[in-house]
């Protein structure tokens, strides 16, 4: 794993959110557990199966995304630094 996906990962931690950043996502995070919860009960079998896969992939397709954008952030950040102090 690179330097950068390290940092990713939270070695050392990537970012701090401010107070009103954490609640905004603390209650978003409420949200979307309370739905999931809700159609969890309502769906059985198959469709159920189907919903908690769906899940896991848009959750792992979201993580893969924003680690990649989280990667190319920093490759344009080097480039702008490169720019900067070895280009004229």
């Amino acid at each position: 794993m690179s330097f950068i996906e390290e940092f990713y990962y939270g070695n050392p931690e990537p970012q701090k959110y401010c107070e009103e950043h954490q609640t905004k996502l603390k209650k978003l995070h409420a949200e979307l557990t309370e739905l999931e919860k809700q159609l969890s009960e309502k769906l059985v079998g198959k469709e159920r199966d189907m919903f908690m896969k769906y899940s896991d992939l848009y959750l792992k397709f979201l993580s893969d995304c924003n680690l990649d954008s989280f990667t190319s952030g920093f490759k344009y950040g080097a480039r702008f630094t490169y720019d900067t102090f070895i280009t004229r």
